[in-house]
């Protein structure tokens, strides 16, 4: 008995001390990767992330001109390209696996593809989205054609080609990572040269076609950046996931800024931080192939871009929305208040007290509803209401802003019943679409427009009868 304890007791050491060393030794490895400690780790995370910086500086050119899925198919047209190249260099006599003469072929074939892209689209009558989709199919097609009559040539060694496809991010050497650099920093310069000519492209092409710029050449050199992009991180996160560098980060930066040097700033940190993190995560687990931990690390940013972003992000959206709705109901609270004083005083003289049951007689508003909204613009000091009575008022600020509220609405409505031809007895629903969202500036645009606009602030009469619904 006494042998079998320590039998237990043994083995129970032995596991406890066997997991303490595989903590240990995992620790150790997130140690060494944050502190850069080994050379391969160094070339891997530098060159993952300055390809993200890349890739996030020409996605937004490309997002804003509506070019994210160019670079799916110059992705895919460069897979032929890497197979001829093969080809034509074991034919010479070379190495057949040299990657500078791989690059050279794959970004041969890639700018024929958005060379065919372009053609289809002006030439024929053919849409861009099946332009895009018949290039990237017949090109992909085209390279495993051309990589299966590379597998049976004889005396060729051609293992590894595949990796273009998934990408190879461990196997990237102090080479690469020179050219991954070299490559960024020649897009970045580029970029800042072109801002302007990129940024008219981009926002205001027929702007751009008028004043005489040279659409043609700016165009060409943006494709050829992104050509250049996505040869560069063939050898990272290969041709299928490489679109995903392109497209994510500057999705992802539309959701904090609508200013385009912003976009860029954070794309390029979105992009960034995609490839370090990514290259990172990966290099703690050897089974995680890196290209799809990057692209899985950017979606990530991209969600909490989607949720917290502070431009168009889903909270900030939600917010604005609930402060829209909430104004909405003061407004037409405020309105009915007004309009209902103004029946009243054409028909009696009229103290000012409007009834409960008026109001409910205005807008769908149940009993609840209103006196929610009573009592609320009563603490805002918009209203009077005496809940015994059931009796409310304007004050003198709620009156001023009432005033506002109604004049926007009459002038939207003299605007529709004028120039658009709307009978004045449908005109008040379709106003009271629009009343909420006008600005200073499109009121005073309203006033020029329409003669008899009221005096100063007072809205003008009604162009539709008023009544209340007893």
């Amino acid at each position: 008995m006494a042998g079998l304890a320590i039998l237990l007791f043994a083995e129970t050491s032995f596991a406890n001390a066997m997991a303490s060393q595989s903590t240990n030794s995992f620790v150790d490895q997130i140690l060494r990767t944050i502190s850069l400690r080994d050379y391969n780790t160094r070339l891997v995370l530098t060159g993952t992330t300055l390809l993200g910086v890349a890739s996030g500086v020409m996605g937004t050119y490309m997002l804003l001109r509506r070019r994210s899925l160019i670079g799916d198919a110059l992705g895919h047209a460069t897979f032929p390209g890497i197979a001829l190249a093969f080809i034509v260099m074991v034919a010479i006599g070379g190495e057949g696996k040299s990657l500078p003469g791989l690059l050279v072929g794959a970004a041969v074939t890639g700018l024929l593809g958005v060379g065919a892209v372009v053609f289809i689209r002006h030439w024929t009558r053919i849409k861009e989205d099946a332009a895009l989709g018949i290039v990237l199919s017949v090109w992909f097609g085209f390279g495993v054609a051309l990589m299966g009559l590379v597998q049976s040539m004889p005396g060729a060694d051609a293992a590894g080609l595949e990796s273009f496809i998934y990408g190879k991010t461990a196997s990237m050497v102090q080479s690469d990572a020179i050219l991954i650099a070299a490559t960024a920093v020649a897009i970045v310069v580029v970029c800042a040269l072109l801002s302007k000519e990129f940024a008219i492209l981009s926002f205001d092409i027929d702007l751009a076609r008028t004043q005489g710029w040279p659409l043609i050449k700016i165009d060409m050199i943006m494709m050829l950046l992104v050509t250049v992009v996505v040869v560069v991180g063939l050898q990272a996160v290969g041709l299928i996931l490489v679109v995903a560098l392109l497209i994510i980060p500057a999705v992802a930066a539309r959701f904090w800024t609508q200013r385009l040097r912003y976009m860029i700033w954070i794309a390029a940190l979105v992009g960034a931080l995609s490839g370090l993190v990514g290259a990172a995560f990966s290099s703690l687990f050897a089974r995680l192939p890196a290209g799809a931990i990057i692209v899985l690390t950017g979606a990530c940013i991209f969600v909490l871009s989607l949720v917290f972003g502070t431009h168009r992000g889903m909270l900030v959206l939600l917010i604005r929305r609930r402060r829209l709705n909430k104004r909405i109901r003061y407004q037409h609270l405020l309105r009915a208040l007004w309009e209902s004083g103004e029946i009243l005083e054409s028909q009696s003289n009229h103290d000012g007290d409007i009834e409960w049951n008026w109001l409910l007689k205005q807008r769908v508003w149940s009993e609840r509803t209103l006196h929610r909204l009573l009592s609320s613009a009563s603490r805002k000091g918009l209203v009077s209401f005496d809940t015994a009575a059931k009796i409310a008022r304007l004050t003198d600020r709620g009156r001023n802003e009432a005033a506002r509220v109604v004049r926007n609405h009459r002038l939207w409505e003299l605007y529709l019943i004028h120039y658009a031809d709307i009978a004045p007895s449908h005109v008040d629903r379709d106003a009271d679409d629009v009343e909420h969202v006008i600005g200073s500036e499109l009121v005073r645009e309203l006033e020029k427009a329409i003669r008899d606009s009221g005096d100063g602030m007072l809205p003008p009469e009604s162009p539709h009868k008023l009544e209340i619904q007893l």
